[in-house]
């Protein structure tokens, strides 16, 4: 983690220099220091998904639901990176949009987890 602290405060130092004089630079930096803490945090992921096979093993889940709560942080992580970019690039508009657009993919995605909540709950409902 202080590798990538360390990433993100020498890239808005730099970008903050070259904001004045080539302020085109100053985005550049900016989209480059993203993409490298990218793909620094694609390796927590890792973490995450040894956990999740790790839950499997002590709890009997259905792997459907195991990609989907994989996509669900795929679509979370992408959102936000594309989201932030475009507000530091000064489209908040945009980026605005792209978060409304990946908040509704997560609705849409986790609708079969949902509609199988609903199931279980009715099932429980419906035998007492």
């Amino acid at each position: 983690m202080l590798n990538i602290a360390l990433i993100g405060i020498v890239a808005v130092l730099m970008a903050i220099l070259f904001k004045k004089g080539k302020e085109e630079y100053s985005l550049y930096i900016s989209i480059a220091a993203c993409i490298i803490i990218l793909f620094l945090g694609i390796g927590k992921l890792e973490t995450i998904l040894d956990s999740i096979h790790r839950l499997q093993e002590y709890i009997v889940i259905n792997n459907t639901y195991i990609n989907i709560l994989i996509k669900i942080i795929g679509i979370t992580y992408i959102t936000e990176f594309a989201a932030a970019l475009c507000k530091d690039s000064g489209y908040s508009a945009i980026g605005s949009q792209v978060e409304l657009i990946g908040k509704i993919s997560v609705l849409a995605i986790s609708m079969p987890i949902l509609m199988a909540l609903l199931d279980t709950i009715n099932n429980f409902l419906m035998v007492q």
